[in-house]
């Protein structure tokens, strides 16, 4: 609503009409003969009727009133006196007050029922307003709850598919154990109860490798199988840090006896709480990585050093080619073999078995069922792949 259509400026401009429309009128009037003052009356009647109309009943009588005095004062004889001279003084004032009221009063209902039908007019705008507001909210909340349901329906496929396909490989790798078992005690039974060619002697110690290796993708399969259904079990214990590495260090040199491994502890007496096995197994996977990817003559280092948050950050360093900056986060899915940043492996490495792409995944899984993290870090000066993972620090 503007500022002039407010009902208390009305209201003013309705009485300042009043007394406006009056003085206006006497001022035409004045200039003609009184001897026609009875012919001015209508004139006056018809502004206090009109006011009444439009203004209502108290601008009425108040234009009504002042148009009276007017009338008397200037053109009813004696001229520019208040008297009531005879009764037709009384006739005008009866009329003007009786126009002025029954006029008034209606234009007072009219305008009431006009401000009504305004005011109705302002809820029914507001009303509409409203409605469309809330029409489009149940919209946008019915194709939010429809995007919804499709969306759970796709995470349940998703989940429905994804479980389908860990037990289709935890039972496919469980079946697969016991005739790999039997494979590799019936080779191994063979080169060592018999007297064989050097050349069937080489071929069977290579199907022996070659099972073993078979073995090792199953076992991968079962564990990443075990870490993504979230049936991995652990029993963490207190663990001597410099012990667990030592092992593993002492396991990897039994396949690369002339690897340089150089362990370097920031405190003595570290302790972690983990599962051996576990742990076991994840510094077996980053030593192996490491020892296929580094050139033989250069040496591996592990270090170890209190984090924060009562954290342990264990780091496994090489003097390989490194890992690509666009491969560090994806690394760790499965099947996923980075580039490297630096040039081509020596030949010292080829030929070396390759992995078969579980390995850092099931790091991965297995230093989470542990509460840590790992990364891989920017390299320094001289320095390949950097890996560090935390573990929690024994209390």
């Amino acid at each position: 609503m503007r500022w002039w259509q407010a009902p208390r400026v009305r209201k003013l401009a309705g009485y300042g009409l009043a007394v406006a429309a009056p003085a206006a009128l006497t001022a035409l009037l004045l200039p003609f003969p009184e001897s026609a003052w009875r012919d001015y009356v209508y004139l006056y009647l018809g502004v206090v009727a009109s006011l009444g109309l439009v203004s209502g009943l108290g601008a009425a009588f108040v234009c009504a009133g002042l148009s009276f005095l007017l009338v008397d004062y200037f053109f009813v004889p004696p001229a520019h006196t208040l008297t009531i001279a005879d009764e037709a003084d009384l006739v005008n004032l009866v009329v003007f007050v009786a126009v002025a009221a029954a006029l008034g009063g209606l234009g007072s209902r009219r305008r009431r029922a006009q401000l009504e039908a305004e005011r109705m007019t302002d809820r029914l705008r507001t009303a509409n307003t409203e409605l469309e507001r809330l029409r489009r909210e149940q919209e946008e909340a019915a194709n939010v709850a429809v995007r919804l349901a499709r969306a759970e329906q796709q995470v349940r496929a998703l989940e429905t598919t994804d479980r389908l396909r860990t037990d289709l490989i935890a039972n496919v790798s469980h079946e697969l154990r016991t005739p790999l078992a039997s494979i590799l005690t019936g080779i191994s039974d063979l080169l060592e109860g018999q007297q064989l060619p050097p050349a069937a002697h080489h071929d069977i110690e290579a199907l022996v490798e070659e099972a073993r290796r078979l073995e090792r993708l199953v076992a991968d399969l079962l564990d990443l199988a075990r870490i993504e259904g979230h049936v991995l079990t652990l029993t963490p214990v207190e663990i001597d840090l410099e012990e667990a590495i030592d092992a593993a260090v002492s396991r990897l040199r039994l396949a690369s006896p002339d690897r340089c491994v150089e362990v370097r502890m920031a405190a003595a007496g570290l302790e972690v709480l983990a599962d051996w096995d576990r742990l076991g197994q994840i510094m077996d996977n980053l030593l192996q990585n490491a020892d296929r990817h580094a050139p033989p003559e250069t040496a591996i280092t592990v270090t170890a050093s209190p984090g924060k948050r009562s954290m342990v950050v264990v780091r496994v360093i090489d003097r390989g080619p490194g890992v690509a900056a666009d491969d560090r986060e994806r690394i760790f899915e499965r099947f996923v073999r980075g580039s490297t940043d630096g040039p081509e492996l020596s030949a010292g490495t080829q030929g070396r078995p390759v992995g078969t792409g579980l390995g850092l995944a099931i790091v991965r899984g297995l230093v989470e069922a542990h509460a840590g993290r790992i990364w891989v870090e920017e390299p320094e000066d001289g320095e390949g792949a950097r890996f560090a993972f935390t573990l929690p620090a024994a209390v």
